[in-house]
């Protein structure tokens, strides 16, 4: 079976996409809705979805420290672009988790690790399934987080036999609008 998707994107905010998406969802009424705009993403408010799982999603990486292997030479403070390594501590804040420290510490003191970006939630409505997710605040890789979005809108219309996705896109013409239109 073709599953088929359509998505409402618009350049600017405030346009109406996720009212146009809840009531194509509506007239449809046996539809997967996958909310693309993992920024701000509101069609939870209009469809009243009860959860059924809620997943990490790990986009980015920071870096941490061993004190215990750190010989205090100051160089990844040196080479941080960021500064947001100060007096040998991450500020997690600040660092952008690019590796340069981790690259260069003459100890190997200095690891990247997995930290949690934001979380993708899969619900039930009275239409079908409605996949979203919650990007936190001041973080990147949107771009990914809505292929993740996409990936678990398509997993449940396989799984319920649905023929339809409806996806409701992010304002602009950026990387989570290119990855809410490309399969």
């Amino acid at each position: 079976m073709t599953v088929k998707q359509i998505t409402v994107i618009s350049g600017k905010g405030g346009t109406g996409k996720t009212t146009i998406t809840a009531s194509f969802a509506s007239l449809a009424e046996r539809v997967v809705v996958a909310d693309c705009d993992v920024e701000a993403a509101n069609m939870h408010l209009l469809l009243s979805p009860q959860e059924v799982y809620k997943e990490e999603f790990k986009g980015s990486k920071i870096a941490s420290i061993d004190e215990g292997k750190c010989i205090k030479c100051g160089v990844c403070e040196k080479l941080c672009r960021f500064d947001a390594i100060k007096a040998f501590q991450v500020d997690q804040i600040l660092c952008e988790g690019c590796g340069v420290c981790e690259c260069y510490c003459p100890a190997k003191a200095i690891t990247m690790n997995e930290k949690i970006s934001g979380y993708v939630y899969v619900s039930k409505t009275r239409y079908g399934p409605l996949v979203y997710a919650n990007l936190k605040a001041a973080e990147s890789n949107s771009g990914k987080l809505v292929s993740v979005v996409r990936l678990h809108g398509r997993q449940e219309a396989e799984k319920g036999a649905y023929d339809l996705i409806l996806i409701d896109g992010s304002p602009g013409i950026g990387c989570p609008v290119i990855a809410s239109l490309t399969g």
